[in-house]
């Protein structure tokens, strides 16, 4: 089946970078991280997901697993900001160009300072949105890392 490429996928293949593409259904609205764990048949542990906080003007791109919550404490040591809050949902595709449940750390419309899970530097691969709801792009963490210029360091909540 022929694929339509996100731009995080160019831009992956434009580094030569390595991934794999899964698809899933989503007409029953069910796009949140968990249900598209199931549905694309890897483990929840793998499969993470791109919330977008912010602390004033700036931005900072967080991925996470999809069944943990983002710890906003952590989150504003990290990036070595006083305080962290969430981007508004509406405010999403300004900022990032990307809609709920398609948004990927790769191709936002800026370079934001972005930060993984620990958990995810330890693992062979994790799974990410490519971009578009319905198309999750599976790669290896150190090369996600690589192309967004992540950190890896703990962010979820105990």
């Amino acid at each position: 089946m022929q694929v339509n490429k996100t731009n995080a996928m160019r831009i992956l293949d434009a580094r030569k970078t390595r991934y794999a593409i899964h698809t899933y259904d989503n007409e029953d609205g069910l796009i949140h991280g968990s249900a598209v764990a199931e549905k694309i048949g890897l483990p929840a542990e793998t499969v993470f997901k791109t919330l977008v906080a912010h602390s004033g003007p700036q931005a900072y791109v967080f991925v996470i697993p999809v069944a943990e919550e983002l710890d906003l404490k952590k989150a504003a040591r990290a990036a070595g900001a006083k305080k962290i809050e969430m981007l508004p949902l509406k405010e999403l595709l300004q900022w990032t160009g990307y809609v709920r449940g398609g948004c990927s750390p790769v191709g936002m419309k800026k370079q934001y300072p972005t930060f993984i899970h620990s958990s995810g530097e330890f693992i062979p691969a994790i799974a990410v949105s490519a971009g578009r709801i319905g198309m999750q792009m599976e790669l290896e963490p150190k090369l996600l890392a690589g192309v967004v210029e992540a950190v890896f360091t703990d962010l979820i909540k105990e």
